[in-house]
């Protein structure tokens, strides 16, 4: 439960730097509430305690603002908020120790770690896609939470920036894995299999009888990899890292998908992942890759938001051009406005 309302902290300035020209912004953020634990949570001690809830996010200026808002919703509809712990993964090139002090000063009692992913690891491998954003070094970040974080995590809920939880999150990381004859679910994540899921990846890729075969002994589903629950100990085991990679390297040879990061991960996972409720992410709220137009829930309960897309909510709330959906993102925007200044 929140100790007092949201307070103000003094401005803390992030450089940001677009695609054409470095700027300076002024990024005044309020301070959060703190949140408890309820009386049944059990207790963790040390990061690598098995009670504890692990949560990845990367981090960048650009995305920053969401970011903080979904730090908030996922605190505020804990029933364990302290038994959160958070990985952040920040770009080489980003000022890690900004990052580090307006994560801490917004939220002072936050268990935290702030990872730095070394961006050359990824930029010979990445090939452009259809948006210039999905071809940030930083988007491939989630290929390798295995080897940055502390092997005595086991398991964790990798988020995107982009979306608010509206539900305990404890729920999502307890997702059920199951078992199989080979023991090999790595990943859990709602899977759609109403999309076209040849759409994909290119008429070069299917055409090729090797490489479509890769699909011939699973029924492969989309599956959108902003929300996961990840079995680092199975991921290490199995190097999935490596089989990753190596999609990216045939790709840079001949053109096999289009559409940044998330291609590589079907053709590792797609039909091979654990089920989990659409309701852990009713995506696409950001509308296409193209215009990032409006559009509604899908039907069913809601337990996360999630605009992905080109649209982000922050952007279209200081346009003046929201959509409706947009104003369930407010509540959690923990940017500090002129109107919170005069209130003070």
């Amino acid at each position: 439960m929140p100790t007092s309302t949201l307070s103000l902290i003094p401005t803390l300035l992030l450089l940001i730097s677009t695609t054409t020209t470095a700027t300076a912004t002024s990024y005044n953020f309020k301070e959060a509430p703190k949140f408890y634990n309820s009386p049944t949570c059990p207790p963790v001690t040390t990061i690598c305690s098995g009670n504890a809830v692990h949560v990845a996010m990367t981090l960048d200026a650009a995305y920053l603002r969401g970011s903080m808002a979904a730090i908030l919703s996922v605190l505020q509809h804990s029933s364990c908020p302290e038994n959160i712990r958070f990985h952040f993964v920040a770009s080489s090139s980003a000022h890690t120790n900004n990052i580090h002090v307006i994560i801490s000063t917004s939220f002072p009692y936050l268990n935290f770690n702030v990872y730095t992913f070394d961006d050359s690891a990824v930029l010979g491998l990445i090939s452009t896609s259809i948006r210039s954003a999905l071809d940030c070094p930083l988007n491939y970040a989630r290929n390798y939470l295995a080897d940055l974080l502390p092997t005595c995590v086991k398991k964790v809920v990798y988020l995107d920036s982009d979306l608010v939880l509206v539900d305990d999150i404890a729920k999502l990381a307890a997702t059920p894995f199951g078992e199989t004859d080979n023991n090999d679910i790595v990943l859990a994540a709602p899977e759609y299999c109403n999309a076209n899921f040849t759409s994909y990846f290119t008429p070069t890729f299917w055409s090729n009888p090797s490489l479509s075969i890769t699909f011939s002994d699973r029924k492969a589903c989309y599956f959108n990899t902003g929300v996961m629950v990840i079995d680092l100990e199975k991921w290490r085991e199995g190097d999935y890292t490596t089989k990753i990679v190596e999609w990216m390297e045939l790709q840079k040879r001949m053109r096999i998908y289009e559409l940044g990061s998330l291609p590589p991960f079907l053709l590792v996972f797609a039909g091979k992942i654990a089920p989990v409720d659409h309701r852990w992410n009713q995506h696409g709220l950001g509308g296409d890759n193209f215009e990032g137009l409006c559009r509604d829930l899908h039907p069913g309960p809601v337990s996360l938001l999630h605009w992905s897309g080109k649209g982000k909510p922050w952007v279209r709330l200081d346009e003046n051009r929201a959509c409706p959906l947009d104003a369930l993102w407010a509540p959690y925007d923990l940017l500090q406005t002129s109107n919170d200044v005069l209130e003070s």
